[in-house]
């Protein structure tokens, strides 16, 4: 296995400059049908896929985000741009928590924020949330710079042959266990919710 680490590591830290969100002023001011919802979705997000065929959001997945109350239901068959919104939270939270965890997080938000007159609209929710991440990137990038140093340190006695996939093997295990343990906080945090009983 040859790999150039440091191609690698240039590439990952680019692709965390490009992370980019969804503006709300993108999303249509008008309702849209559930085609109209996942063609726009599959524009809009075809960056974060993986593979070319990978899907984005279904009408399958949409159907039963609505019947698992993770989004209001449509008005007459259609979507508002609230509906978009919360569509784009359960994307990004749909790879790291259970329906229930999304369900306990979204429905408080959506209680309160959906298809409101306050001063306080989803809009201005998903804008600040969408900020804050941005904020994040060049922390995000520093850290991954460190780990990938400490990576590079271990093995040093391994059989050279291994050496590189070992120091990756390890980058993969830092990572993940920052995923992991991110992922335990955020269900202890989503556990302290009043309706959040198991």
């Amino acid at each position: 296995m040859k790999i150039d680490k440091n191609d690698m590591l240039g590439s990952i830290l680019d692709s965390l400059s490009k992370i980019s969100y969804v503006k709300t002023d993108e999303i249509p001011n008008i309702n849209l049908y559930m085609d109209q919802v996942t063609t726009f979705m599959d524009e809009h997000l075809s960056s974060t896929k993986r593979y070319p065929n990978d899907k984005i959001l279904t009408k399958t997945m949409i159907n039963n985000y609505a019947k698992n109350n993770l989004i209001p239901p449509p008005e007459k068959k259609k979507y508002s741009k609230e509906h978009m919104l919360v569509l784009l939270f359960v994307y990004y939270f749909k790879n790291i928590l259970s329906i229930k965890d999304i369900e306990a997080v979204l429905k408080p938000l959506t209680e309160r924020y959906f298809n409101t007159d306050d001063k306080l609209k989803m809009s201005d929710v998903y804008n600040e949330v969408c900020a804050l991440e941005q904020s994040e990137i060049e922390s995000i990038q520093n850290d991954i710079k460190t780990k990938f140093a400490q990576a590079e340190t271990t093995f040093a006695d391994a059989p050279e042959e291994d050496r590189e996939y070992l120091q990756l093997f390890a980058f993969i295990c830092q990572l993940s266990f920052d995923i992991y343990v991110r992922q335990l906080l955020i269900e202890k945090i989503i556990d302290t919710f009043p309706d959040s009983s198991k």
